[in-house]
């Protein structure tokens, strides 16, 4: 996500929340478990005030008795009145325990669910989606939006059943007690329930912001510590540091807005309860001094009023977190509804692999305004090499990931063994190419673990064959742990040139038919340049090569020369006929020697 991406407010609630009940409906059955103990919970605790009533009514007759001498306190009656009341406490507690730790455990293993569709999802989505959003972004998903719905989740369903259950049962004891007094208690419930409406209403876009926000942190941080070394290099703190602080003052903003109404609901409603709380004092005052009711009824009436807009204020504030929730649920769905890569029905699987690479009138942009390979054809057959040169930006690498299926061609067709690749499993096309890249492809772990992931059924031997013939064998055997060498998250405890070779040994392990060296030696010295150049020719025997290559020494072997220039194939013919010619390839090879 750009720094001048618009921050839009959640444009489907209805839809999130029918998307994450959809979600949860498998744990329906244990849902329903949770609110009915919540439920049990909450009823025994609204019974105890009426309970504790009778116990105050007792006390205080038996005082008056005692006091005009006709009579005593029932300290039986007490005991009884104070073991029920404890009874129904223990009760409420023991529920109210087990429901919460069922409900951390569903939310626990929904969160779980959602990061494992987040992680099946970023192996589905195209090439494209990851060169319009940032890594940060999707880390972000990941941790901030999904821990936001887990907090949310594992508080606010339990809570609004119970809150619910919790108004609905002090209005029944309210109203058998006195019926005046409830009616005067709930007036405050229609002037709670509008000031809740607008400022939910009014924060909705703040809590929405607030997870685009730290998305945007989130991408800028992970940007500044993927790029560190350049930044020092260039001076560039200064520059890091001020995006940094733009974005952090855009969710600073953000944070302090949805904070800032989230948390007028408690203040507000406690102060529009403390005012019904005080018309029921005056009203039960009253009654008391008229006979119409006893003091323990006062007494719980008065605890009643002021739990009653306890779980009002509650839901107030559980709606506030639910917009949180919603932002994020929205922002993870919206994810998890990308459009992904495109598969192929009924594959169809050659009969043998033979390395018959064709493009016809192929035609590719990445934007569909913006063509940049033109009608391109080539035909190579097995086993034979094929350079593609060209000044930056010419289209070679772009040829490359057509091959892979990476994007798919505007127009034209791709055949490998004369079947269209459209047409192909993905996975047994990409099995059957191999591919070293200018950028050493190395993941956290061992150095074995990284060369058998160019197949990860392959035995020590088979490793160390390839290690051999990338030459790296030797400089591995010199490790004090050899192969198993833990190679770090940054992959820097490795030099660029060894990193090189570690996925060439990669490549030459996987055995492909089909081999792609986009400048695989441009990192080593030229002497591991010329060690890597023989195992390089060796590994292209019987294999269909397409060598991608700026410095144009590295290939004056290959069978085939093709010259591209803004996706147009300029020239063909090997090395000494295109020398011969002096045209554009002439030019280009002849550039890299005249500072010399």
């Amino acid at each position: 996500m750009g720094p001048n991406k618009r921050i839009e407010r959640a444009k489907d609630i209805k839809g999130t929340i029918k998307n994450v009940a959809r979600s949860l409906k498998r744990y329906y059955p244990a849902l329903i478990i949770i609110f009915i103990f919540s439920i049990i919970s909450t009823v025994f605790t609204i019974v105890g005030p009426k309970v504790l009533g009778r116990a105050t009514t007792t006390l205080f007759e038996g005082v008056m008795a005692k006091l005009s001498g006709m009579g005593s306190i029932d300290f039986d009656k007490l005991k009884s009145i104070i073991i029920t009341i404890l009874v129904l406490y223990i009760i409420s507690a023991l529920f109210n325990y087990i429901q919460g730790i069922l409900m951390a455990n569903i939310s626990n293993r929904y969160t779980e669910d959602l990061r494992k569709k987040i992680n099946r999802k970023i192996e589905k989505l195209p090439f494209k989606y990851f060169d319009k959003n940032s890594n940060g972004e999707v880390l972000s998903l990941i941790t901030n939006d999904v821990d936001t719905i887990n907090m949310n989740l594992n508080r606010s369903l339990t809570e609004v059943v119970s809150s619910i259950t919790m108004v609905v049962g002090i209005l029944i004891m309210m109203f058998s007690i006195n019926v005046s007094m409830t009616l005067a208690a709930i007036v405050i419930l229609p002037i709670s329930m509008v000031i809740s409406a607008f400022i939910a209403k009014r924060s909705q876009k703040y809590f929405k912001d607030r997870q685009d926000n730290l998305a945007e942190v989130n991408s800028r941080v992970e940007e500044a510590l993927s790029l560190h070394l350049i930044v020092k290099t260039y001076n560039g703190e200064e520059k890091i540091m001020s995006s940094l602080k733009e974005a952090n003052d855009k969710l600073y903003t953000s944070n302090y807005k949805s904070n800032f109404f989230g948390g007028l609901m408690h203040p507000i409603m406690n102060f529009i309860g403390n005012l019904g709380y005080v018309v029921v004092a005056v009203l039960g005052g009253i009654n008391v001094v008229r006979g119409s009711i006893k003091v323990g009824d006062i007494q719980s009436f008065i605890t009643y009023t002021k739990n009653f807009t306890n779980p009002i204020a509650n839901l107030a504030s559980i709606f506030t977190e639910l917009q949180s929730m919603i932002a994020a649920s929205e922002r993870v769905f919206e994810f998890l509804d990308e459009e992904e890569e495109v598969k192929t029905s009924n594959p169809i699987v050659p009969l043998s692999s033979l390395g018959c690479v064709e493009f016809k009138n192929v035609s590719f942009g990445y934007e569909e305004d913006k063509t940049i390979i033109h009608d391109f054809s080539l035909k190579a057959l097995p086993g034979k090499k094929i350079a593609i040169v060209g000044p930056t930006g010419a289209g070679k690498t772009t040829l490359v990931k057509l091959l892979m299926r990476f994007y798919e061609v505007n127009s034209g067709s791709i055949l490998v063994d004369n079947i269209d690749i459209k047409d192909m499993d993905k996975k047994y096309l990409r099995k059957e190419i191999g591919m070293v890249l200018q950028d050493a492809w190395l993941f956290s772990g061992t150095i074995k673990d990284n060369i058998k992931y160019g197949k990860l059924n392959a035995s020590d031997e088979e490793i160390i064959r390839a290690s051999k013939t990338a030459h790296i064998h030797h400089f591995i055997e010199t490790l004090p742990m050899g192969y198993d060498t833990v190679i770090n998250e940054e992959a820097n405890n490795i030099s660029e040139g060894e990193k090189q070779l570690l996925t060439i040994a990669r490549a030459i392990l996987s055995d492909p038919k089909i081999l792609i060296l986009d400048e695989a030696t441009s990192s080593v010295d030229t002497r591991t340049e010329e060690l890597i150049q023989k195992a390089m020719d060796k590994l292209m025997e019987n294999r269909t090569s397409f060598i991608i290559a700026h410095r144009l020494s590295t290939i004056k072997n290959a069978d085939l020369i093709l010259v591209l220039n803004d996706g147009d194939i300029v020239e063909t013919g090997n090395h000494t006929d295109l020398l011969k010619k002096g045209g554009f390839y002439s030019k280009l090879y002849n550039s890299q020697f005249e500072n010399i």
